[in-house]
């Protein structure tokens, strides 16, 4: 058995982790010779490359993806101890990246944001705005924002709450069509899409709209992008109730109609379970998510 020396597997997992020697070399105290030499040492005594050089860029290997899989609980833990030891919250430092559908990161993140940059001030928060499943195996994300719990062996979820969403359409939209209150009053071709159109067409159906996939007339691939729709007069459609809370100018419609509920899990990868940036961005998240 191989002996491997700490400081390389250190070197290696900050390079992976900033995405750059340089950056790497300043949160080590190194200089980036020093560094690169570690990094280099890796590689010699693994026999792999870890790393392919793309001009000034890095890009990790198969390989250097499934080790990093594998030291960076190790890194992590050890920082977690570190930081622990010392009582040193405010210094938990490094990326994290959160994946949420476009909605979530355009109206509901940026206060949650702003009071984990409060608590967390070394923190970088990279948003991943996916309206799919971002790859958690992959570490697309290290924490995603989901309606479903999950399903991928590997994976923990957290569930936070069921919100709720309704119907809303403009006031604009009210004025020229009337204020239904049963989707029997709805003329479809009112109803703007986002999305899974055929999925959403049956979930209707099943809600007591007389709807087909057909029957939309504006359709997005982007949640945003179809409630400005709604907000501009265009239309009708579904929003959970924390995205129509910060919209003004906006009307729910049919009163009558049970709520659609939408519950919300945060995500990870068990193996980010041990890394102390991702607890804490996770417990803020569940914090302020469960206010909501």
């Amino acid at each position: 058995m191989k002996n491997i020396d700490w400081n390389h597997l250190r070197a290696f997992h900050m390079t992976a982790s900033t995405g750059s020697l340089s950056a790497a070399a300043r949160k080590l105290g190194l200089t980036q010779p020093t560094l690169s030499r570690q990094v280099a040492g890796l590689e010699a005594e693994l026999e792999v490359a870890l790393f392919e050089r793309l001009g000034r860029r890095l890009e990790l290997t198969q390989t250097g993806r499934e080790l990093l899989d594998h030291i960076r609980t190790m890194g992590d833990a050890a920082e977690a101890v570190v930081l622990s030891a010392n009582g040193r919250v405010q210094d938990i430092g490094g990326r994290v990246c959160i994946s949420a559908t476009d909605t979530f990161s355009a109206y509901v993140l940026p206060q949650i944001i702003e009071t984990i940059r409060s608590e967390a001030p070394q923190i970088t928060i990279v948003l991943n705005v996916a309206n799919d499943h971002s790859n958690l195996h992959q570490m697309e994300a290290d924490i995603a924002i989901r309606h479903a719990a999950p399903a991928q062996e590997g994976l923990v979820g957290q569930f936070i709450h069921n919100t709720q969403a309704h119907f809303y359409a403009s006031q604009s939209w009210v004025v020229n069509n009337g204020n239904p209150v049963d989707p029997s009053e709805l003329a479809v071709t009112q109803l703007i899409g986002f999305g899974d159109t055929t999925r959403l067409s049956q979930y209707l159906s099943d809600l007591g709209f007389s709807v087909d996939a057909s029957d939309f007339r504006i359709v997005s691939d982007s949640a945003v992008v179809a409630w400005e729709m709604v907000k501009s007069g265009l239309g009708v459609a579904a929003m959970p109730q924390e995205v129509a809370a910060r919209t003004p100018g906006l009307v729910r419609l049919f009163p009558d109609l049970a709520p659609l509920n939408v519950p919300i899990w945060l995500i990870t990868h068990q193996a980010m379970q041990a890394s102390p940036r991702v607890r804490l961005v996770q417990s803020i998240l569940a914090k302020e998510l469960s206010r909501q």
